[in-house]
């Protein structure tokens, strides 16, 4: 698609990769209106960045219903979903606690596939439209410690699997991109504040992932013509310094 007729939805966008996403396809020509938890820092990233948000919690349908009514009234259309928002949740098997767990999955399964439904309906009507999911690595392997988080990237693999089947009939593309590990704070952000970022050395700041490793993938991902598209990338830091 040609990045200046793209109007584009992106949850969780007030950090991390969905803030960098925002900004690149902002500065590409697209519209772009941002949605998460918290409305101090979406203000703040709105206003940085040159976009519109929408405070929404995407584990509520009543929320995603109105954010994405709202997103089509902003943009006067709506044709790409990246459905970002998440949180990484670790805890050896022993350790699991009930609610946590619980909640990741709300956030990660049901909102992901809240935001994919309300945005599908439209594209449908329209006979056109764009979902990228973002997931993880961990949608491919399982890891020590990690069964919750990657328990919820198996089963975004899998929706993303079966949304694609369902939906390219009515040209619409469902991709999918799998980051190994990005310098975010996204563990922080299952609260309603201010997510403290992890520390990292200088060695990994300069050799791991960022936010706009992964803007540039999803980027790439729409600008392929809309008769084909890429239903899968995975993103690998080439020589991490761990």
């Amino acid at each position: 698609m040609n990045l200046n007729t793209a109007k584009v939805l992106i949850t969780g966008g007030n950090s991390g990769i969905g803030k960098a996403t925002a900004k690149l396809l902002k500065e590409k020509g697209a519209q772009v209106v941002i949605s998460g938890r918290n409305k101090n820092t979406l203000q703040q990233v709105a206003q940085e960045l040159g976009v519109e948000y929408i405070k929404a919690d995407v584990t509520q349908e009543n929320e995603v219903t109105n954010m994405v009514e709202q997103a089509k009234e902003k943009m006067n259309g709506l044709n790409v979903l990246v459905n970002n928002a998440g949180y990484g949740y670790i805890a050896k098997l022993v350790d699991i606690e009930a609610d946590k767990f619980t909640d990741q999955f709300k956030t990660n399964i049901l909102g992901a596939a809240l935001c994919a439904k309300a945005s599908a309906k439209h594209f449908v009507d329209q006979q056109y439209g764009n979902i990228i999911n973002i997931g993880s690595t961990s949608s491919l392997k399982g890891s020590p410690t990690a069964s919750p988080y990657v328990a919820t990237k198996f089963a975004l693999r899998g929706m993303t699997e079966s949304w694609r089947n369902e939906l390219r009939p009515h040209n619409i593309r469902v991709m999918q991109v799998n980051p190994s590990e990005v310098m975010t704070s996204f563990a922080d952000n299952r609260v309603d504040n201010n997510p403290t970022e992890k520390k990292y050395t200088e060695a990994e700041q300069n050799t791991k992932l960022r936010g706009e490793e992964i803007a540039h993938t999803i980027s790439s991902l729409l600008e392929m013509d809309d008769r084909g598209f890429i239903t899968e990338a995975t993103v690998f830091a080439t020589n991490p310094k761990v």
